[in-house]
């Protein structure tokens, strides 16, 4: 089940904090329970996706995004994911998340997001390549930044975000389906 009330928690606790610049980092502090892990009793890939939204959401509340998205009744999504696991996360281990947008193209924000241990090591990192939509589909960067009042010109695409980014769009879609 999806984790509601963690995501109305995190959204009540940053309502209180000051608000950050586009590219600045939100870090949030989570708990794993035993309805994030898996049978090998460890967080679940698919748990990781779903707790990041746990920094994203409050990322763009405390960015000013939440505003915008309600004023022109908006939505966001996540347009592609590539995420790098590298040390298990146990049941009631507690996380520190880091979120940032590292940059912006013509219509998709790139976004940075990482799970840190108690030790200092990461767990794991993901990127995100996420979107604006309207009832038309995908709401381009510069229509969102103009509503969002902001004039800000996007930081250079690293090289590892760009190969991602490559990458992926050679990928067919539809997929190529064997036999249908």
């Amino acid at each position: 089940m999806y984790p509601y009330v963690r995501l109305t928690k995190e959204m009540m606790r940053v309502r209180s904090m000051p608000r950050i610049d586009l590219f600045d980092t939100h870090v949030s502090h989570h708990i794993v329970w035993p309805q994030d892990i898996d049978m090998f009793v460890e967080l679940n890939n698919g748990r990781t996706l779903t707790m990041y939204d746990l920094g994203r959401v409050p990322l763009a509340l405390r960015i000013g995004l939440i505003d915008v998205l309600k004023r022109e009744k908006w939505t966001l999504t996540v347009a592609g994911a590539s995420v790098r696991w590298r040390r298990r996360v146990r049941p009631f281990e507690k996380i520190e998340m880091r979120t940032r947008a590292i940059t912006f193209d013509d219509k998709f924000a790139y976004l940075e997001q990482s799970m840190w241990k108690k030790n200092g090591e990461c767990a794991n990192h993901g990127m995100l390549r996420t979107a604006v939509t309207d009832k038309n589909g995908i709401v381009t960067v510069d229509r969102l930044l103009a509503a969002f009042g902001e004039n800000v010109m996007a930081p250079p695409m690293p090289d590892w975000v760009r190969a991602w980014a490559n990458a992926d769009a050679l990928r067919p879609w539809p997929p190529m389906q064997d036999g249908v």
